[in-house]
């Protein structure tokens, strides 16, 4: 595995320099270090250009992993694409509030359903929430063994801030279990949503 320590350093120099070492392998990894999530979603927007596999984890405020995986036969040919610094991908002011793990009412097997794919929908959108906020049994999503962590994870490493609501874990036995973003309190909740340009609750 490659590693590439690119914290501290500005765009386009992270992307440069991971596509350096993976034009220079046939197969294999590398991992890559960086500070900001903005430098998360130009790696990763270069890796599906090139037909990679992306995988990106925020380990702390400052400190988030990029592995990409090169497998034998892709195409690692240097190329004379212009490498482009993209822009915050999220939408300011915009805040996701869940606040059941299902979607909709009718039938709650439908609705895992639904909200799992809804959550998955999020990820692939244009712009992601500013911030996501998870209270009652929507506190059940970002907790251990959630269908839904891998893409609220995935929305964590390129900048959203994950909130989930603290009495609500407790009341469900579930104050061990987070496994994404961070444990609020009623009045950060509230502050969040008053605050909001516009809120979208699923």
């Amino acid at each position: 595995m490659e590693r590439i320590d690119a914290r501290g350093k500005t765009c386009p120099l992270p992307v440069i320099e991971t596509k350096k070492v993976l034009e220079s392998m046939t197969e294999g990894t590398v991992e890559v270090l960086v500070d900001n999530a903005i430098a998360v979603q130009n790696l990763c927007k270069m890796a599906e250009q090139k037909k990679m596999k992306a995988v990106s984890e925020k380990q702390s405020e400052d400190c988030y992993v990029v592995t990409i995986t090169v497998e034998a036969g892709s195409q690692t040919q240097p190329d004379a694409a212009p490498v482009v610094c993209m822009p915050d991908g999220r939408s300011a002011g915009t805040v996701v509030a869940f606040t059941a793990e299902t979607m909709g009412t009718g039938d709650d097997v439908l609705g895992k359903i639904l909200m799992k794919g809804f959550v998955y929908a999020l990820t692939e959108q244009d712009q992601l929430p500013e911030t996501i906020v998870l209270y009652n049994g929507g506190a059940k999503l970002s907790v251990e063994g959630a269908e839904t962590l891998a893409d609220l994870k995935l929305m964590e490493a390129q900048g959203v801030e994950i909130l989930t609501c603290g009495t609500c874990l407790n009341h469900y036995g579930l104050s061990e279990k987070l496994a994404v973003g961070s444990v609020t309190n009623m009045y950060r909740i509230a502050e969040v949503l008053s605050k909001a340009g516009k809120v979208i609750r699923p």
